[in-house]
């Protein structure tokens, strides 16, 4: 199960490199394409678990300006 992330940064926020830092600190990772980052799972996640997994990017990317998507497949 993965989990991926689109992010719209703000010239008024954090940097890509200081957002990216901290995304990865959670264990994503930048891909190219579709989406900016992704999470993998390692195993089939409940709804719980994705719901959860977008409360800590929310507090993760706190007062960096930047705005996000999540889609778990």
């Amino acid at each position: 199960m993965r989990t991926y992330l689109v992010l719209w940064f703000n010239s008024e926020g954090r940097s890509a490199t200081e957002v990216t830092d901290r995304l990865m600190s959670m264990g994503f990772r930048p891909v190219q394409g579709n989406y900016d980052y992704v999470y993998e799972w390692g195993k089939d996640a409940s709804v719980d678990e994705a719901i959860n997994m977008g409360d800590m990017v929310h507090a993760t990317l706190r007062n960096c300006n930047a705005m996000f998507k999540l889609e778990t497949i």
